[in-house]
């Protein structure tokens, strides 16, 4: 702590020598003309030693300063890269040669200058002007390495960003993500809507909520665990094709791919079943990887995969038999529940088709590299989804997969208001008997009765999607601000979710 407040001082007291000589610390604004990557690329032809006619003013973070008296060389960054400036004392005057001998690193500065290559090949700026423009006080990380503590990097983001583009070209990725996902889905005539983030009941998910209170209205409140109702009455309502792209929020485990408040697009079409919602996402995701990153392969973790149509598909039961060599319909219960025993899979009570999903899960779920399409689901997996036209032991459900990932959810949804409403029900029932409390939304069951046309249901994780696509290994990566302990309790092993946590 010493050390830190001694380097604290050092920077205020060439703070105050800027103050004392009548330098503005803190400018109102900068006119800036050019971005480095601007200079870098238009003038990357330039011959050593070469200058041009071209004034550039440029703003940024100064990351390295190596001042050798007469001359002294500065690495600035601003948001598309770094560029050298050469700074000659001999064309400073008095007021720029304080701001320079009070330059620390972090500082934010602006520079004019000609645009020049040095005889070691490096795209510089010689400086004519130098401005300050804000003091960093605080320490910045080592410049080559960024943040070796993981935890402080998720706490002070900021910090990362400063010495990280890598980490930074993650959330410009993640934001042309989404906004692909909006022109695509705009393009092809959905309308996108908002669903309340409060809500008198949860739905739509098998999610623990987050609890809150209406002093007003003296009731509680829950944050949304998913907006599938309110999209379901928008279809009865005459909407026939809607998407939102919202936040979602589950008070369960914390682990490399679950975080309590996360960013889904759920979307909904009219007169359509789940082997349209199978194209639309797959055309989906073509176009959104071809468009940022030239083509639909991707490399994750050491591998590639394509995105390119069409992928994949095979029912969970074909994934069974062919990754764990068992036909699961020749078996018994009696042999289900011993196979579930010896492989130590637990079912707080049993059914056949959620021993089915657990077999599933435990045998093939990490052998799923994809992208695939895992279609035809036990019909007790759900209660929200319609059941398979020619197996109605099934739902037409399907699960695509990447890496061993789920990215989506996708349903041919259920519209027969009585069926929904004894689905609810016994849901409610199951729940009850292992101390859970699932509400039943009467109103939804109602609007139902109106009539809700067929319609295909979409339900996709973006923060998943941008983990793989950024070749991350964790979604508090991809995720801005994550959600994080208490700094005392936040020791605890990454990975190991909340004893309460699903």
């Amino acid at each position: 702590m010493a050390e830190i407040n001694e380097y604290e001082q050092n920077r205020k007291t060439n703070f105050q020598k800027l103050v004392d000589n009548g330098i503005e610390p803190y400018p109102y604004t900068y006119d800036r003309t050019h971005h480095t990557i601007d200079i870098l690329e238009k003038h990357k032809d330039l011959k050593e030693d070469e200058y041009t006619e071209e004034n550039a003013s440029v703003a940024g973070r100064i990351l390295l300063i190596r001042n050798l008296g007469k001359i002294a060389f500065l690495d600035l960054h601003d948001k598309t890269g770094k560029i050298q400036i050469v700074v000659k004392e001999a064309n400073l005057n008095e007021k720029e040669k304080i701001i320079l001998n009070a330059l620390d690193r972090g500082d934010i500065i602006g520079v004019k200058g000609k645009i020049f290559k040095t005889k070691r090949g490096e795209i510089s700026i010689d400086l004519e002007n130098l401005t300050f423009l804000s003091k960093a006080f605080m320490p910045l990380p080592e410049k080559y390495h960024g943040i070796k503590d993981t935890e402080l990097k998720y706490r002070k983001r900021y910090i990362d960003w400063m010495v990280n583009k890598e980490s930074r070209d993650i959330f410009i990725v993640r934001s042309k993500i989404i906004s692909l996902m909006r022109k695509f889905l705009d393009e092809k005539g959905f309308l996108e809507v908002e669903t309340p983030l409060l809500q008198p009941l949860y739905g739509g998910a098998n999610a623990r909520p987050f609890v809150t209170e209406s002093f007003v209205w003296k009731r509680n409140l829950y944050l949304s665990i998913s907006p599938e109702l309110y999209l379901k009455r928008l279809l009865v309502g005459g909407f026939e094709k809607v998407y939102t792209i919202c936040k979602n929020f589950r008070n369960e485990g914390v682990d490399k791919s679950h975080n309590p408040e996360f960013t889904m697009l759920e979307l909904y079409e009219a007169y359509k079943d789940y082997n349209s919602a199978m194209d639309i996402l797959e055309e989906m995701l073509e176009y959104v990887t071809t468009n940022i990153f030239g083509t639909t392969k991707i490399i994750y973790d050491g591998n590639e995969f394509d995105f390119k149509r069409p992928w994949q598909k095979m029912t969970m039961k074909e994934a069974i038999f062919k990754y764990a060599n068992i036909d699961i319909d020749k078996l018994s219960d009696q042999e289900i529940k011993d196979l579930l025993t010896k492989e130590k899979i637990e079912l707080e009570e049993y059914k056949r088709g959620l021993a089915i999903a657990e077999i599933f899960e435990h045998y093939c779920e990490d052998k799923l590299y994809g992208p695939i399409h895992i279609i035809d689901h036990p019909k007790e997996t759900t209660p929200l989804c319609k059941l398979h036209r020619d197996d109605k032991s099934l739902i037409e459900r399907n699960e695509p997969y990447l890496n061993s990932m789920e990215l989506a959810n996708i349903y041919s949804e259920l519209n027969d208001s009585f069926l929904q409403e004894e689905l609810m029900i016994e849901q409610k029932d199951q729940g009850k008997s292992k101390g859970e409390n699932h509400p039943i939304d009467t109103d939804f069951i109602e609007s139902l009765k109106f009539g809700m046309p067929p319609a295909y249901g979409i339900g996709m994780g973006i923060d998943r999607l941008v983990i793989l696509l950024t070749n991350s290994q964790n979604i508090r990566d991809v995720i801005l601000f994550p959600l994080l302990r208490e700094e005392e309790s936040s020791k605890k092993k990454e990975g190991e979710s909340d004893k309460d946590g699903a």
